[in-house]
């Protein structure tokens, strides 16, 4: 098992809890904590220097503003730091984020190991996925891991993303047409768009071109 786990979350209270459930349903033989992504940055500088690396990073993806100046202000910052001086740190995000898009995309550009929804059974499930990742499996909450198996629209293609993000902007099929023209972009003729559009509204359910812009935002691709 892990032994030495880093629980970085602004709450103190969350904090505290995911420390003392560690101790008691795990084999972690130390926890520490930080409520600033600085702070969890500091420490595990240090710890590299005293040749006492972490094993497991935990850690929220918001913080609250406050009165210190900071430089890493959220989770993805404080991930993408530590990589860079202990690049096989195993890490676990604890967040409320849900959409599933964009948990996939943590797993994909931050290479991260774990993924916990809080919530009801939040804690049950961050004790859970300490012993897979100590396993060297990934985990993901069972109903946000439903949710990504069933969703077949996170391998949307450039294109169509550059087509949802003029749509969201409010521009017209033309003007779309005008600046993939300008820009060498295909295919760019109107006929070719509407298509597009037709099979993303048929594959995202939507009912109209508003629509299909409100549901790409709530799954976090827009």
């Amino acid at each position: 098992m892990f032994e030495k786990v880093l629980v970085t979350e602004d709450l103190g209270s969350i904090n505290h809890g995911i420390a003392n459930i560690l101790h008691e349903r795990t084999g972690v033989k130390e926890v520490q904590q930080a409520q600033y992504c600085d702070d969890a940055y500091l420490k595990f500088r240090r710890a590299l220097r005293d040749d006492k690396p972490f094993d497991l990073l935990i850690t929220d993806l918001s913080f609250k503003e406050s009165h210190r100046q900071r430089e890493l202000v959220s989770g993805l910052q404080l991930i993408d730091a530590i990589r860079l001086i202990q690049p096989d740190i195993k890490v676990i995000i604890y967040s409320m984020e849900d959409r599933p898009a964009k948990v996939k995309s943590f797993f994909k550009e931050q290479s991260i190991n774990g993924y916990v929804c809080k919530g009801r059974y939040g804690l049950n499930e961050l004790v859970q996925s300490i012993g897979e990742v100590y396993h060297n499996n990934t985990f993901i909450s069972p109903l946000l891991a439903n949710a990504m198996n069933k969703n077949n629209v996170f391998e949307l293609k450039d294109y169509d993303l550059l087509l949802l993000k003029h749509l969201s902007d409010g521009l017209t099929q033309e003007e779309i047409r005008m600046y993939f023209k300008r820009n060498h972009i295909s295919p760019n003729s109107i006929s070719s768009i509407e298509k597009r559009l037709n099979k993303l509204k048929y594959n995202f359910k939507a009912k109209n071109a508003i629509h299909l812009v409100a549901m790409t935002k709530d799954l976090g691709l827009l």
